[in-house]
């Protein structure tokens, strides 16, 4: 039976002053341009009164939230200063600065959040978004962060209400999507782990009921419980993001402002993920309920809904995906027989330690290696689990290339697809593909 969980009731979502900021916000967007300016002269002195608007709503709002009180004294003066000098490009560092309170990991501590920034998923509109949300910091899970794998940037999050921009599949609130003049350092990434939990609940739900397996009973209540859910990917996530940082990794392991190979960005999600495991697998050992838990949803939302989720545009989850279930299957943790999808989880834990160990060995060899030869050794390791597409260059070899090409020709050689679905996928997202677009903008 499937039990509901009542996030804690908020005042803030119902009242007229949010009401009135989320809708002049909304009015905003519409009138902004993929870069958040608004060219339209003609707009302007609409947009002048919107924004005072939100003004308005953001100092009644301020009150209820004194933490916040600094970061909305600076969001007000972003805010008129964006008007006041004609609606061009905005720039909200002040404000984001001023922003520490967000850091605080006090369970049920609330915040209004509005910056002019990106949402993950694929956005490449850098528009304004308003959102009330609450942390969730369980009590276990913070003990498990203080002991063992401390992670103070790490804050997650809940979903009170929200403008159009998460009104979609993304669930993290990074500072570094926000639109400012310089890029100063951050001490907090926001990830909204109820709609983590409530997406991997009805995905992963409908994926387990069309593959037939059969799960241990003690998985049950990641699918009857939204709070254990919650509870489960803060625990995964709080591993997940702290690895990205930590091992013998590639000189700049987030990848961040380069144009690579996307599969790189598959091989180091799923570094992250597995090492989430592999803590996990430690957790169990010490005698931490919840850590088989995430055993489960690791492999269980990577293996089936990423890679079907998402456009085939240079998906690197999907390939991660992909990759992991090949290698599951291949070495026995996994069987596909009569219409059912078995699952030998300690055969798993043997094989992703096994996964995580010949990743680790690719990153440690690395600061060996040229780029290129970097970037063809991952394609390597990716290709010997996942087929790559029938015209794809990359599978002949860079030297096939001739000795004059250069890091752009070898990534403009790149597929959008580089890595199809096999059968199996594609028969499987045909089945539960509505399933994960009717996940969209999900809440617990």
């Amino acid at each position: 039976m499937t039990t509901t969980y009542a996030a804690p009731a908020s005042a803030l979502a119902t009242s007229a002053a949010w009401l009135s900021l989320k809708a002049a916000v909304e009015d905003l967007r519409a009138k902004q341009a993929a870069d958040g300016s608004i060219p339209d002269a003609g707009a302007h002195a609409c947009a002048a009164h919107l924004v005072e608007a939100v003004v308005a709503g953001v100092e009644t709002l301020s009150p209820e939230l004194p933490h916040d009180k600094a970061y909305h004294v600076a969001l007000v003066d972003d805010l008129r200063r964006w008007a006041a000098e004609g609606f061009g490009t905005p720039d909200f560092l002040d404000s984001l600065v001023a922003f520490d309170s967000m850091a605080q990991r006090a369970d049920g501590l609330e915040h209004l959040v509005l910056f002019p920034m990106l949402t993950q998923n694929g956005s490449t509109e850098r528009k304004l978004e308003a959102v009330l949300l609450s942390v969730f910091w369980p009590e276990w899970v913070a003990r498990i962060e203080a002991e063992q794998y401390r992670n103070d940037k790490f804050v997650p999050v809940t979903f009170t209400d929200f403008t159009a921009g998460y009104d979609t599949h993304s669930a993290v609130l990074f500072p570094e999507t926000v639109a400012v003049r310089e890029v100063p350092s951050f001490e907090w990434g926001a990830i909204f782990c109820d709609r983590e939990a409530a997406r991997f609940r009805r995905v992963i739900g409908a994926a387990v009921e069309t593959l037939r397996i059969e799960l241990p009973a003690d998985a049950a209540p990641l699918f009857t419980d939204q709070r254990v859910a919650q509870e489960t990917f803060v625990l995964w996530d709080l591993v997940h993001d702290r690895a990205h940082m930590r091992g013998d990794l590639p000189f700049d392991p987030f990848l961040v402002k380069q144009r690579l190979p996307y599969w790189l960005y598959a091989i180091e999600e799923l570094r992250c993920d597995l090492t989430a495991f592999r803590a996990a697998v430690a957790l169990e050992k010490q005698g931490v309920e919840g850590a088989r838990r995430v055993q489960y949803a690791v492999i269980l939302d990577r293996c089936l809904r990423f890679p079907v989720s998402g456009t085939r545009n240079r998906n690197y989850d999907s390939v991660g995906g992909q990759l992991l279930f090949a290698a599951l299957r291949r070495e026995g943790a996994l069987s596909w027989s009569d219409a059912t999808l078995t699952i030998d989880w300690d055969r798993v834990a043997v094989v992703a330690e096994a996964l995580l160990a010949r990743i680790e060995d690719l990153y440690r060899t690395s600061i060996d290696r040229n780029k290129a030869s970097h970037w063809q050794a991952t394609y390597d390791l990716v290709s010997e689990y996942v087929e790559p597409h029938v015209a794809s260059t990359w599978q002949h070899g860079l030297a096939a290339m001739g000795p004059q090409a250069t890091t752009k020709e070898y990534n403009d050689s790149v597929l959008p697809d580089e890595f199809p679905l096999s059968m199996f996928f594609e028969i499987l997202a045909k089945k539960v593909s509505p399933v994960v677009e009717s996940a969209r903008g999900i809440r617990a």
